[in-house]
């Protein structure tokens, strides 16, 4: 018997129905309950109800070990008594209430059940807020509290609907970081609901799911920044125009320490004022204005006013790309989280040792490689 299914439980009553009228069979009420008397390891999304056949239910309670009352509802015929809310981890149910049998005679309804006990609980935790908006190339980003063993049955507890229709895919990027991202950038205007139905879920190693999660949002305008270190300058696109092209300086590129990273990097957070330390290179708390972080390494796009003279001409930063008062604000105005940055022309790539959005240096056939469950024919 799979995990979580759990026979019923009958009571047959003691006392036959009879019949005056010769020939007509004796029946007795039977009062079956789900899960059975005494069932251990029942997955709190079980299938919990109580019936009886020739009778009705008069009353019926299921109370859990803490003292908790479980909401349900009676079938129109008060045939049937079902759940109408999950069951808790760890707890000990038991029925109770009364019946009555077509022989107007009561019957007492009894049983109890044990739910499955987790060895532990993993929590889910989406990088996507409700009602919020993002540029068209946010990651949709699933973190978990601890290891994920059964990363196939997780992955088939997620869902990700689309107002555009649009080829996508999830892929597991170690053993608690889940992503699912568009093969292409997503189409803008495209609204996105994603879910997972967690709670009740075995994760496997005796781990199931804290609880379930869901949000929707909605991918806004199309806007993206190309750099290139090589000339100096960093382009905006609108809805594929381009609207400007900035003077840049980017990381020196003879230092590996500082080069600016090659490849797309996604916005992550904007700060108007964001204080810097690197203790490698000997500074701290240099105040940065205009911040927009597009890696977790480190890399800003930011206000760098004193290499002005350098920007358009030369590479001078330790990793971010300067650009002047004026064109920093302009940036950080117009970009959301999610927009994508394109930057080329460097001695590096990034990678995954450089945070938490590298999705889109993933080819799509190695992405796909990184999902647990095959696509489907």
């Amino acid at each position: 018997m799979a995990h979580g299914q759990v026979p019923a439980r009958s009571i047959r009553s003691a006392q036959p129905v009879g019949s005056d009228a010769p020939g007509v069979p004796i029946v007795s009420p039977e009062i079956v309950t789900q899960p059975s008397d005494g069932a251990a390891e029942v997955n709190p999304l079980a299938l919990v109800r109580v019936s009886v056949t020739h009778g009705v239910l008069d009353k019926v309670s299921l109370t859990s070990s803490d003292g908790k009352v479980v909401t349900g509802q009676f079938s129109s015929d008060r045939s049937t008594w079902t759940t109408n809310e999950p069951l808790g981890y760890s707890k000990t149910y038991t029925w109770s209430g009364a019946a009555t049998g077509i022989d107007r005679l009561p019957r007492e309804i009894t049983g109890s059940f044990q739910t499955v006990v987790p060895d532990r609980l993993i929590s889910g935790q989406l990088n996507v807020a409700d009602n919020a908006t993002y540029g068209i190339a946010m990651p949709i980003a699933l973190t978990f509290s601890s290891r994920v063993t059964d990363k196939a049955a997780v992955q088939r507890a997620l869902s990700v609907q689309l107002s555009v229709p649009t080829e996508g895919s999830w892929a597991w990027l170690n053993d608690t970081t889940v992503h699912w991202r568009p093969k292409t950038y997503f189409a803008p205007n495209t609204h996105v609901t994603v879910s997972g139905k967690l709670y009740g879920l075995a994760m496997g190693g005796g781990a199931f799911g804290r609880r379930d999660i869901a949000s929707s949002f909605t991918i806004g305008r199309s806007y993206v920044l190309r750099g290139d270190t090589r000339s100096h300058r960093l382009l905006a696109y609108a809805n594929g125009a381009q609207i400007a092209d900035y003077p840049a300086s980017y990381g020196l590129d003879s230092d590996p320490g500082r080069t600016t990273h090659s490849g797309t990097h996604v916005v992550m957070s904007k700060s108007p004022v964001f204080y810097m330390s690197n203790p490698k290179y000997h500074y701290e708390n240099v105040e940065a204005r205009s911040a927009v972080r597009i890696s977790s390494n480190g890399e800003f796009i930011h206000a760098a006013p004193w290499s002005v003279a350098q920007q358009g001409r030369e590479n001078v930063s330790h990793g971010c790309i300067n650009l002047s008062p004026a064109n920093a604000e302009a940036v950080y105005n117009a970009v959301l989280p999610g927009d994508p940055v394109e930057v080329t022309g460097s001695s590096r790539q990034l990678g995954a040792r450089d945070g938490d959005y590298y999705d889109w240096t993933i080819s799509w056939r190695a992405w796909l490689a990184k999902s647990a469950v095959a696509p489907a024919s």
